[in-house]
C-alpha cells in the first residue's frame, strides 16, 4: 500500500544522494512529491516563490525540507537561517542531511534552529533505512500545527 505524505523539499548538490533520498522513499511506499533542487540560492527562490519559483501551483510549500550544509551559491546554514527568520516559512521542519559529524557543524545547526541533524550513512541499506525512518517521523508520526490546521 502506498502513502501519500506530501511535499518534501531536497537541496542536495550531490546527485548520488538526492538519488539515494528518492530510492529510500520509493523503497518504503512512501509517496511524496520530492521536488530537488542543487544549490541554496535555488532552494531560497523556491522557499519565497521568486522568478522561476514565483507560480505556487509548481513550487507548493514543502512539509519539511532536507537541506545538506556544504552547498553552492548559498550554504545550507544560510538557507537555515533564513527560512527560520522568515515568519511565512519558520513553521517548515528543517532537516540537516549532510556528511559532516564536525561538533562545530552540528552546533551551528542547532543554534539556527535546525529540526533535526542526521550525518548521511556510507553504506546503501543504512542510507535507506535513515529516510524511512525520518519519513515515518516527520510525515507520519510528528504532529505539526500544518497537519492540525487540515
Amino acid at each position: 500500500m502506498i502513502h501519500t505524505h506530501g511535499v518534501i523539499l531536497l537541496v542536495e548538490d550531490n546527485l548520488d544522494h538526492a538519488e539515494l533520498v528518492r530510492r529510500g522513499f520509493a523503497h518504503h511506499a512512501m509517496a511524496v512529491r520530492l521536488y530537488h533542487l542543487e544549490d541554496g540560492a535555488s532552494a531560497l527562490d523556491y522557499l519565497f516563490q521568486r522568478g522561476a519559483y514565483a507560480d505556487p501551483d509548481s513550487s507548493p510549500r514543502p512539509a519539511i525540507i532536507l537541506l545538506d550544509l556544504r552547498l553552492p551559491r548559498v550554504d545550507g546554514l544560510t538557507v537555515l537561517q533564513t527560512i527560520k527568520a522568515a515568519p511565512e516559512l519558520n513553521h517548515i521542519p528543517v532537516i540537516i542531511l549532510t556528511t559532516s559529524q564536525a561538533e562545530a557543524d552540528v552546533a551551528r545547526a542547532y543554534d539556527a534552529h535546525a529540526n533535526s541533524y542526521l550525518v548521511k550513512p556510507v553504506e546503501f541499506s543504512e542510507f535507506v533505512n535513515l529516510v524511512r525512518e525520518l519519513g515515518c517521523y516527520w510525515l507520519e508520526w510528528n504532529t505539526s500545527p500544518r497537519k492540525l490546521a487540515a
